[in-house]
């Protein structure tokens, strides 16, 4: 199916339109406005926005947002998987194929560079971890912490030791992970990608760049919304289930100082207050990611993507 085909009557001849950008820049809205006016689909790229457990603190789309156009891969992933860009992609994969069976533009939106560079240029093929290595490796994590990993992977894997700080928890264990589970390094997966399932020639991609000041005050305003709409009850819940917390749904922005506010380590505007700057930073290193990691995307002002999108040529 052509290009062509995709999107009704007044559909874009494209294969997808991809929306990016840091968080609090728009891309809901956007891709909801451009789904309605091109009988599209809105499917998730967003690592945080697939876990259920997960609605409110993550800003996912509203039931009145959902009901108005198709959204899929939200919220369906449970907060105690590690929903890997691995897993995303297939996920994907299958989202893709659905669409196109429907003759429905797919308009991919979300924050989550890694997940936009597998979709445009293909993943390295790792194999799943065995649950018993997961677990062996984070044991030895906890007990001997994240320098002993770095030091062991630096003598099993000594290229990707050398590219991670000594304590970067997830990306060390990550590592070990991989090396132990399959004899090979993480360098040597990469080597052996996937094909890419949209290669740039045939998608729209686009990355929002607000002004960052702008930016800035939305975040900080959102949070706030987002504890009134809540975000901590749900923060309580996910707390309940006392998951390990070095998964991914644990270290969601404003989750881990929401969690020691509840244990009362700090007030609850304390914790915002992180909440808050951890998101700013977040989005920060989105716009840097995207510069260097994704440059065939076209930064534009949000107020002006949904004329660039439409009007742009192939």
């Amino acid at each position: 199916m052509s290009g062509e085909d995709l999107g009704g009557a007044n559909g874009l001849a494209t294969d997808a339109v991809l929306i990016a950008g840091p968080t609090a820049s728009g891309k809901s809205a956007l891709a909801l406005s451009l789904a309605e006016r091109t009988g599209g689909i809105i499917i998730n790229a967003d690592s945080m926005q697939v876990y259920r457990d997960l609605r409110v603190i993550t800003a996912r789309p509203t039931p009145d947002e959902e009901a108005r156009v198709p959204h899929w891969l939200y919220g369906h992933v449970d907060a105690c998987v590690n929903c890997s860009a691995g897993m995303w992609v297939g996920d994907a994969a299958k989202a893709l194929e659905e669409a196109r069976a429907q003759n429905r533009l797919p308009i991919f939106a979300g924050g989550s560079g890694l997940y936009f560079k597998a979709l445009t240029r293909g993943l390295s093929a790792v194999p799943p971890i065995p649950s018993e290595v997961r677990d062996a490796v984070r044991a030895r994590l906890e007990r001997d912490g994240p320098e002993a990993l770095h030091a062991v992977l630096a003598q099993r894997d000594p290229v990707t030791a050398e590219r991670l700080k000594p304590r970067d928890r997830a990306r060390i264990a990550r590592a070990l992970e991989v090396v132990e589970a399959t004899g090979r390094s993480l360098t040597d997966w990469h080597r052996d990608g996937l094909p890419p399932l949209l290669p740039p020639g045939r998608v729209r991609a686009v990355f929002l760049a607000p002004d960052r000041e702008t930016l800035y005050a939305r975040i900080d305003a959102r949070f706030g919304t987002m504890l009134a709409a809540g975000a901590l009850e749900e923060v309580a819940a996910l707390t309940e289930r006392r998951l390990d917390p070095l998964l991914p749904a644990m270290k969601a922005h404003g989750v881990p100082a929401l969690m020691r506010h509840l244990r009362g380590e700090m007030s609850l505007e304390q914790a915002a207050e992180i909440g808050r700057a951890d998101t700013r930073h977040y989005a920060k290193r989105q716009f840097t990611w995207f510069r260097h990691q994704l440059p065939e995307f076209v930064w534009v002002r949000p107020e002006e993507a949904e004329a660039w999108v439409v009007a742009s040529p192939q």
